[in-house]
């Protein structure tokens, strides 16, 4: 009886606490950090999706003495990498991680973006594909400063892409160019995201005048089906052929979008944007989360990384402001400069945002279907950054 009770106690985590004090200190700090998320998540409505799967993560991952998740048997190079190995020794999330490492999540939740995605505004107005693309100039920034405060190369373009506010594009990116900043990375990606209603307003004011937030937009032209269906036709073969690394994201993209411009695979479509991006969601979100445990995610570097979140975030929204000042120069006032703010990808919340400032200063004022070009234009510019930095840096 005295020895279950000694192996009992052995085994506990309270056991590792005595043990490891300064430790199990980061742990509670850890456990803060969760609470904190949760709070955001379900107080504030902060992305409640990814938020809490990605917080119950990390508190799974945060357990001692649980060994639900593994880290060193997925930082190896990749011709190191033993699956076999994973499956005889790796905890349960070890397994759900396996969607993440061999880049399988973040499609298939691009597919269930595609198939909720309105491409339509894109298709009528095909300048703010410009928009888009000039949002991108966050993540190159971004690119920039972490080589200048000494990350990698491969490392800074992983935290870079933070700015084209885009979730699975940060985890596709990361998981391959830097896996050990993954749960840094992707906390900040999707806090960010959350926060774009409180990070874009003062930049978006401050940039533009009066008188260029209350420009009233021409209505856009009717599309028809068939430039519906041919448009995620001719986008994966142009974008592939240039960028084959870009394949993942944008041909799931398009396919799932697809499904439901096409008419005819009404339940392909559903089952993407429910069922299938649920379930993915969830997988996705608590095996990212795991990669946050407390000795690879308090440090330094941590920090550095949600600094340069956040400039990302800053720089992206300006770099479609001032594209949007040029265009509405080059157009005599036909363009709002507030719908360059949406290229930043994250969809639908930055074109809802240009729409709530422009109506603060014309009532009148109806933005939303225009921002949405610029802003479904940004996972397309998202997706061709993520290429660019694959291409350059696996």
């Amino acid at each position: 009886m005295i020895d279950f009770i000694i192996n009992f106690w052995n085994s506990t985590g309270v056991k590792y606490g005595l043990d490891e004090p300064v430790v199990f200190l980061k742990y509670f700090i850890m456990y803060a950090l969760v609470c904190l998320l949760f709070y955001l998540a379900i107080k504030k409505d902060f992305e409640p999706l990814l938020l809490i799967p990605i917080a119950f993560g990390m508190l799974l991952a945060n357990l001692p003495g649980a060994n639900l998740y593994h880290s060193e048997l997925f930082l190896v190079p990749d011709e190191q990498f033993d699956i076999i190995r994973v499956f005889k020794e790796g905890g349960l999330l070890d397994m759900l991680y396996l969607g993440v490492k061999l880049g399988i999540y973040p499609s298939l939740i691009f597919m269930g973006v595609g198939a909720m995605t309105d491409f339509t505004p894109l298709i009528a107005n095909p300048k703010s594909l410009l928009l888009g693309a000039a949002a991108q100039f966050g993540v190159f920034a971004a690119f920039i400063g972490a080589l200048l405060i000494g990350f990698a190369p491969a490392a800074a373009a992983a935290i870079a892409i933070i700015g084209g506010a885009d979730g699975p594009t940060a985890i596709l990116v990361t998981k391959t160019l830097a896996p050990q900043l993954l749960g840094a990375i992707a906390i900040a990606a999707y806090s960010y995201m959350a926060l774009i209603p409180i990070i874009q307003p003062p930049f978006m004011k401050l940039l533009t005048t009066k008188k260029e937030r209350s420009i009233v937009m021409e209505t856009l032209r009717p599309v028809s089906k068939l430039e519906k269906i041919v448009f995620p036709v001719v986008v994966t073969i142009v974008v592939c052929l240039i960028l084959p690394d870009a394949a993942p994201l944008i041909g799931l993209l398009m396919l799932g979008n697809l499904f439901t411009v096409c008419g005819v695979t009404e339940r392909l479509s559903k089952t993407a944007q429910n069922e299938l991006c649920n379930i993915v969601t969830i997988m996705l979100g608590v095996s990212v989360g795991a990669t946050a445990n407390a000795e690879n995610f308090l440090t330094v570097q941590t920090l550095s990384i949600v600094f340069l979140g956040l400039a990302a975030f800053i720089f992206a929204t300006c770099g479609g402001l001032v594209f949007g000042k040029i265009m509405c120069l080059i157009t005599k006032g036909k363009i709002n400069p507030l719908i360059g703010s949406a290229g930043v990808s994250a969809v639908p919340m930055a074109a809802r945002v240009s729409q709530v400032v422009g109506q603060k200063d014309n009532p009148s004022n109806f933005l939303l279907m225009h921002a949405m070009g610029p802003n479904v234009a940004g996972v397309i510019g998202s997706a061709v950054a993520a290429g660019v930095f694959l291409a350059t840096f696996k």
